[in-house]
Formats: C-alpha cells, sequence, structure tokens
C-alpha cells in the first residue's frame, strides 16, 4: 500500500507537470524566448550569469528544499497520513508550484528583482516597505536558524562532515572545469558526484566531533563561511555545489526507490502503511485545520520560495522557456521528495519491528505526542530510520553498510540545510542593497556591507540565548510568517495578472486559501501567547498580522485601480 501510494504521486507529478505546469507557462504568463533575461541585460559574472537550466535547476530545487520537505511532512504525518499526503499533492499543484512559477516570471520581466522590489510596481510604494519587513523578518530567522542546524546536524551525524566539507573544493574543481576548461558539464559532474561519494565511504570511517560547545563552534564557523560562499560569483561555488546536490537527491530518491520495490518483493507486509490514516485529535498538538498548512509548508507551499526564484534564480536564467522547469518543476520535485518522505514515515519505519502489528506500536511510540514528535531529531531521525530501513534491502544489514547508508543521507541533509543557509544569506543581501538603493544610501547596496549586515544580524539573533538557540524564541511565529508570505507573493502575482489583462484565477484561488489559512493560524497563536503571557511573541504576531491586513488593503485598492484602468501614483510600467 505505501509503495502504491508513492507511485501514484509519482504519476500524478508528471502528468499535472506536463497539462497544468504547461498551460501556466504558455496561456496564463506566455512564456517567450524573445524576451532578454536579466542574465543577459544586466550580465556581471558574478550574480547575474545566463545558466544551463538544469544548472539553475540544481541551484533552485536544493535552495528552496532544505529540510522542509523533510521536517514538514515527518510532523505532519501526526494528523495522518490521508491529509499529509492530499495538502503534498494538490498543494504542490495548485498552490506551491503556480506561487513559485509566478514569483520567478514576474521576477524574470522585471530586471530580476525581489519580489519585495517589484511589490512597489505591482502595488504601490508603501507595500513595499511593509513587505520588506516580513521579508527581511523571515529572512533573519532562517539564516539564524539554520545556521544552528548545520551544527546539530553535524552532531547528529559525525560522518557527515567531512564529504560536506569536501563538497567545496569538488564543486570548485566543476566549476573550473566547467566554465574555464570548457569540458562537458554532464560527464564533469557524475565524476563531481563519484568523488562525493567516495568522501562518503571515507567520511563513515574517520567521524569528526568538535569537543566543547560544538554547536557555537560550527555557528562560527558556518556565520564565516556564508559571508565568503554568498559574496562569490555563483558560478563559482552556489551553482556547481548545488548541482552536485540536486543529483545526490536524485540518488538518494532512487535508492530508497528501490529499497521500497526490495521491501515490497521480499513481502508486501513489509512496506504496510503503519500510520494512521486519519488521526484528528493527537495528544498536545493543534488543531488539524488550519496548522496541517502551516506545518507541511516545504512540500506544498512556503513563502521563502518566493525570495529563492525572485532573488537568486531569475539571475541565472538564459531563456524565459527554462522557467517552466525551474519554477514549477524545481516545486514538483520538491512535492516527490515530500510524498518519499510520507512513504518513509508512514511505513518504512516499522519496518525492522517485524509485522504490521509491531510496526503500529513503533510509530504510536514515535509519535505519542506532539511533544515526542515536534522536535528536529525526532522528525530527521523518523525519515533517516525509515529509509535506513528500507534500504537494507540493497545493502544488508552489517554495520558498517547500515552507518554507510546513514551517512548518505546525513549528507543529503546536511547538504540541503547547507544550500537554504547560502540561498538564505544571498537573498538577504539582495534585499538589503535593494533598500539601500531605495533610501539612496551608497553604502548599503555594496555586496560586502550588506552582506556583513545580513551574517552579523542573524549571528547576534542566535547568541541572544546560550548554545547560538536565539533564533527559536522566535521560531513559533516562522511558520505562520513563511505562510503569510506565502500568501502575499501569490497577493502581488494576482495583482500583477490583472493589470496584464491576463486570467487571475490560477494565482487567486491558493492566494485566498493561503491568506484564510495563515490568519486564522496566526489570530490562534496569537491568542496562544496571550493566554502564556508571552507578551514579546505576541506583540511581534500582533504587528505582522497589522502589517498583512494592510498589505490586502494596498493589494484591493491596487485591484480596483487596475480593473478601471486608473493609473496610481508611484507605479512603475511592468515588465
Amino acid at each position: 500500500m505505501g509503495f502504491l501510494l508513492f507511485v501514484i504521486a509519482l504519476i500524478w507529478f508528471f502528468v499535472m507537470y506536463k497539462i497544468y505546469g504547461g498551460f501556466i507557462a504558455n496561456r496564463i504568463y506566455r512564456l517567450n524566448d524573445k524576451n532578454v533575461t536579466p542574465a543577459h541585460e544586466l550580465e556581471d559574472g558574478v550574480d547575474y550569469v545566463p545558466t544551463n537550466k538544469w544548472v539553475v535547476w540544481g541551484h533552485h530545487y536544493t535552495s528552496i528544499a532544505g529540510l522542509g520537505p523533510i521536517v514538514g511532512p515527518a510532523i505532519g504525518i501526526i494528523w495522518g497520513w490521508v491529509p499529509a499526503f492530499l495538502w503534498i499533492t494538490l498543494g504542490t499543484i495548485f498552490a506551491g508550484a503556480v506561487h513559485d512559477f509566478s514569483a520567478l516570471v514576474i521576477s524574470l520581466r522585471n530586471k530580476g528583482k525581489s519580489i519585495g522590489e517589484i511589490t512597489t510596481q505591482i502595488i504601490g510604494p508603501r507595500a513595499k516597505y511593509l513587505f520588506f519587513i516580513v521579508i527581511f523578518f523571515e529572512l533573519w530567522i532562517v539564516i539564524a536558524i539554520f545556521a544552528m542546524i548545520m551544527g546539530i546536524l553535524f552532531n547528529m551525524y559525525p560522518a557527515s562532515v567531512f564529504p560536506v566539507w569536501m563538497e567545496i573544493p569538488i564543486a570548485l574543481l566543476l566549476s573550473y572545469m566547467v566554465y574555464k576548461k570548457k569540458k562537458r558539464l554532464n560527464v564533469w559532474s557524475w565524476w563531481a558526484l563519484i568523488l562525493m561519494y567516495v568522501t562518503v565511504a571515507i567520511g563513515v570511517l574517520i567521524p569528526i566531533k568538535l569537543p566543547g560547545n560544538a554547536v557555537i563552534d560550527w555557528l562560527i564557523i558556518m556565520s564565516i563561511y556564508i559571508y565568503i560562499a554568498s559574496t562569490l560569483p555563483v558560478e563559482t561555488l552556489l551553482q556547481p555545489r548545488d548541482y552536485i546536490n540536486a543529483h545526490e537527491l536524485i540518488v538518494a530518491m532512487g535508492l530508497i526507490f528501490l529499497g521500497a520495490i526490495g521491501a515490497v518483493i521480499a513481502s508486501p507486509t513489509h512496506l504496510a502503511i503503519v500510520a494512521p490514516a486519519v488521526n484528528i485529535h493527537p495528544k498536545g498538538a493543534p488543531p488539524l485545520w488550519p496548522f496541517l498548512f502551516v506545518t507541511i509548508a516545504c512540500g506544498a507551499i512556503s513563502g521563502f520560495h518566493s525570495l529563492v526564484a525572485s532573488g537568486t534564480s531569475s539571475k541565472q536564467i538564459d531563456k524565459e522557456s527554462d522557467a517552466k522547469l525551474v519554477g514549477y518543476g524545481g516545486m514538483v520535485s520538491e512535492g516527490i521528495l515530500a510524498a518519499l518522505v510520507v512513504l518513509a514515515v508512514a511505513a518504512g519505519i516499522g519496518i525492522a519491528a517485524g509485522g504490521k502489528s509491531a510496526g503500529i506500536a513503533v510509530w504510536n511510540a514515535h509519535y505519542s505526542s506532539w511533544v515526542a514528535a515536534k522536535g528536529l531529531g525526532a522528525k530527521i531521525g523518523a525519515f533517516v530510520g525509515g529509509s535506513v530501513n528500507m534500504l537494507k534491502y540493497i545493502f544488508g544489514s552489517s554495520k558498517y553498510m547500515t552507518d554507510l547508508v546513514a551517512t548518505i543521507m546525513g549528507v543529503f541533509i546536511v547538504s540541503f540545510a547547507g544550500t537554504t543557509l547560502d540561498t538564505a544569506t544571498r537573498a538577504q543581501r539582495y534585499v538589503i542593497q535593494e533598500f539601500g538603493k531605495d533610501l539612496n544610501v551608497g553604502w548599503l547596496q555594496g555586496k560586502h556591507p550588506a552582506t556583513l549586515i545580513a551574517v552579523l544580524s542573524a549571528f547576534g539573533l542566535a547568541m541572544v540565548q546560550p548554545n547560538g538557540k536565539g533564533a527559536l524564541i522566535l521560531w513559533p511565529l516562522f511558520g505562520t510568517v513563511n505562510q503569510l508570505l506565502a500568501a502575499l507573493a501569490l497577493l502581488v502575482a494576482t495583482v500583477y495578472l490583472i493589470r496584464k489583462k491576463a486570467p487571475s484565477i490560477v494565482t487567486s484561488i491558493p492566494m485566498i486559501f493561503m491568506v484564510i489559512m495563515t490568519s486564522w493560524a496566526m489570530v490562534s497563536n496569537i491568542r496562544n501567547f496571550q493566554k502564556a503571557h508571552n507578551w514579546l511573541l505576541f506583540i511581534i504576531g500582533l504587528v505582522i498580522f497589522i502589517l498583512m491586513i494592510w498589505l490586502i488593503i494596498e493589494a484591493i485598492v491596487a485591484i480596483r485601480n487596475a480593473k478601471r484602468g486608473k493609473e496610481v501614483k508611484g507605479v512603475e510600467e511592468l515588465g
């Protein structure tokens, strides 16, 4: 049953990418390769670089994925595999992929500007500053939390330390051979992947764990690294490393798929679903409605994706038609990963128990309550454990092979987290530079001062609490802020389509749904903060909610003006 469920998801995603993705690309946004992309118009060899569409897809996919499509479904399944599966499959096609693709195309047609900057042209100048606050706040938390998470993951999977850091020289080698020596990308990317797995095998033999307060040490190391990485030309490190990561994902997904087949061949009951179909009231969990749609973000729809699409990916697109693969296809690929996580957690987690009833007991123990299941270690552990159980049918169950499989999955997870951290820092740098340009502050437009602000502000947030966990203070707000950003990006896309006199129903319906779900969740959280006398989160949450209402009002005014054909002061001509 579990394997069949994943096969159904694969077929669904492939067919809808061709049909619905093609409809939006050709009939709604009317992609045209005669349009000059920002990568060509503003080519600078650092940020604006025309790039092979598969390389951009690799960068975009690994940047938007990170840990989101793993941890979200791994915790969201506590409400049952049916709600999680439906939200992933339907949300990805009709909301998430539309959201990502829209942000990418709109940015492509407006000189690669971020979605926040474009808001000025689409809605009005006031809206831009409101959007800037939301975007900066989101990226501020993402950078701080992922820098901390990298340290935690290195502690959880010490065998991953060597291969993850060796990926940097391997990526630099790939960049040198492809861009400097003009060697074939396909050949050298596979050589790079082979080298990566050699380092994985070595990492199992020489796990590295820092002594003392390792999380703080890793936090400092990661802060230095992301400063350097986010100021380098994209083709030097970001693109080749993300392309390698994309290959890693394909290999990992392929192995899990083969492991699932092996489990089914060994015995059809081995991959039986042990998670409940629906679990409306898990112990200590918030209500399914609306929190499922906030908990499973990446893998269905996530506002962070609009920052990647309009922040880094739009500056690398070679021609407009590539946007379908990168924007819509990137999100569909993430939906496939999220569906694979559901398979691993709903069925794979119980394989080693020996029988379906024993597997159900394992699942119930892992998901006994919201508190038991929501920790990072529990979520990652559920996915890795389920994957390792399935891969035993390929690699066997010796200690070294079990450790090797766990390291393969650990490297895959840590690499994706690192990609998200790098891209978030670069996107935050773009946001600060654009803000500096709007304020006519020259020094703020430089990439080094802007990057320094992005890194130091996040590091300062992390260090507010011991062990670099300062971002956890604001983390309870992140889910709703992230989905608020998704709703606002869809809102901007809707106004854009109306102003361009194009059908807007494809963006307006998911936008309305996300506004309702996010508002509902935000109001619930604000009430909980007030009851718990957590006045910091209460005030910040209330301010963000007010900003959302303000932006919606601004957008309604813009829509009315657009339908009347009325020009708005301060709104420029759209691309």
